[in-house]
């Protein structure tokens, strides 16, 4: 069993899927304007602008090569496939109006719904996690959204008994300008192996400046399909320890981040079972604040990750300092393991 990640342009043809739409596990289609999810498998949508002249939008579709079956849950639309999952939901923020907080109430209905679905499939292992949210940074009623989405999810982690520090998924927290909250994840059967940064505190383990609740996730994981080792790196961005490094500085803080997902390849090589990680075999989506710094972190990109696969797009960071984020993704063969 193999998972793959294919990546169309608006410039170019979708992959020919006729007669295959059960070997598609799931996608997410960027760029503006959106579209309807395409028919037979789920489909995160992120409303944000693509840069680099490659058009206004493109889909990554995870293709497999088994057959998997379709599901829903709740309003999550899933694809299931033997031992993994992918799933995607979003909420309305206005539905839960009422509550103190709608962002937090929505983060903490999504996720329960999300545990409840993984309970019902015996897939119990949450391994990366993609959140968007409108408006990250503005702050509602005395707080940040980014923190009050941080206490929904980590309030979803407590209720079901999920420890919200060590094993806990990769995941990225990004803002858009508008649009529900939209969640998409992908889980397994066996538990991933969590790997953190030397060079950061872990995200779970941040001082109480940073909100009423830290961050639930891991700075990567490797997870594990028959025959396939997969790296999932989480958003990435310039922080050394728990503090924002290079303020105002988007080349700056790219080279920064840049060192992080470094050091986080070094050290998931070190646990890999694989063949060591290098920084040109993983694929890559990096977001930029302010669509006049693409250029700068382009040139910095380039220096070091050469013809990667890189996907750029304008959006909003969970630190109104930080100007620059990567994720990155990376999947070996491990032969008949």
């Amino acid at each position: 069993m193999n998972l793959t990640l294919l990546t169309a342009r608006s410039k170019e043809p979708l992959p020919d899927f006729t007669g295959a739409t059960a070997r598609v596990l799931g996608a997410s289609f960027i760029g503006l304007p959106s579209v309807d999810s395409v028919a037979g498998w789920p489909v995160q949508t992120i409303a944000a602008p693509l840069l680099g002249g490659v058009g206004d939008s493109l889909q990554e579709i995870w293709r497999l090569d088994i057959e998997s079956r379709a599901g829903t849950s709740e309003g999550i639309a899933f694809r299931r496939a033997g031992p993994l999952l992918y799933g995607v939901i979003e909420l309305d923020e206005a539905v839960f109006s009422n509550a103190p907080s709608p962002l937090q109430a929505a983060t903490e209905e999504a996720y329960r719904r999300i545990f409840r679905l993984l309970e019902q499939e015996g897939l119990p292992h949450l391994w990366r996690v993609w959140n968007y949210l409108a408006g990250i940074n503005l702050e509602n009623d005395g707080l940040e959204r980014y923190r009050q989405f941080n206490i929904g999810r980590q309030d979803a982690f407590i209720a079901f008994k999920r420890g919200a520090t060590g094993n806990v998924p990769a995941a990225c927290a990004i803002g858009l300008a508008g649009g529900p909250l939209s969640i998409a994840f992908m889980a397994g059967e066996q538990p991933a192996v969590p790997v953190e940064n030397p060079r950061q505190i872990s995200a779970y383990n941040y001082p109480a400046a940073y909100g009423p609740r830290s961050p639930t996730f891991s700075r990567a994981n490797l997870v594990y399909l028959p025959a396939q080792e997969i790296l999932f790196i989480s958003g990435t961005a310039s922080i050394v320890g728990h503090q924002t490094v290079h303020p105002g500085d988007a080349a700056g803080q790219c080279r920064e981040s840049l060192g992080n997902v470094a050091a986080v390849v070094d050290a998931a090589s070190a646990l890999s079972r694989g063949a060591a990680y290098g920084l040109e075999m993983l694929s890559y989506r990096v977001y930029i604040r302010h669509a006049e710094d693409f250029s700068a972190i382009r040139e910095c990109l380039a220096e070091r990750l050469g013809s990667a696969e890189i996907v750029y797009l304008q959006a909003d960071i969970c630190r109104s300092d930080l100007l620059v984020e990567i994720e990155a993704v990376a999947a070996q063969s491990l032969g008949n393991c």
